[in-house]
């Protein structure tokens, strides 16, 4: 992973309520206003911040839809389609930011696929796994025994899983007990647990 970036706090008098962030060379400045209280502070410069990375993230990875779309049709040609036979076309593929607690979701009506942009500095292969899986629900809107065995079809699918795993706990995310991250990949909900 990434090392953070160095973070600059710079209160103003002039500032009532608001606060904003941007790159500034290596470091991330956030401008803050001079009487916050200091844990509204703390959690809205992390909040800042997280936000600030992940656009950095979103654009060294491919961000254009139809680049993402294109790496999906190449997932599905190589890993899915000589299994089930038959072609399968998503229709767009996108990184979205309002997904807090999957990894991606899929709406097979459409071809529609989404993935949380939360994975966006995340390893390719990672990555192509999550897209697999939404992938296979093109083909089994459910999470059946004929889904699980389709979506396991990346060479380094368990490996993933247990990156994402992995994440879920050191960010205190806690996933669900299902080995197979059965919830189309859920972070987990902190309530559930």
């Amino acid at each position: 992973m990434t090392e953070q970036p160095r973070v600059v706090i710079r209160r103003s008098q002039r500032r009532r309520r608001t606060i904003s962030a941007r790159r500034e060379g290596d470091a991330i400045l956030v401008m803050v206003p001079a009487g916050m209280d200091p844990g509204t502070e703390q959690h809205q410069v992390d909040a800042l911040v997280d936000k600030v990375l992940r656009k950095e993230a979103r654009s060294r990875v491919a961000a254009d839809p139809v680049e993402l779309t294109a790496r999906a049709g190449l997932l599905a040609a190589r890993y899915i389609e000589p299994v089930i036979g038959s072609r399968l076309s998503p229709r767009r593929v996108r990184w979205v930011s309002n997904q807090d607690h999957r990894w991606a979701s899929c709406t097979p009506d459409t071809g529609e696929i989404r993935l949380s942009d939360r994975m966006a500095g995340f390893p390719s292969w990672v990555v192509d796994h999550v897209l697999i899986h939404e992938l296979c629900h093109l083909v089994h809107p459910d999470h059946s025994p004929q889904f699980r065995a389709l979506a396991m079809a990346h060479p380094r699918a368990e490996e993933a899983e247990g990156f994402l795993a992995g994440w879920s706990w050191a960010t205190h995310r806690p996933i669900s007990e299902h080995p197979a991250l059965n919830d189309d990949l859920a972070l987990g909900d902190p309530a559930r647990s």
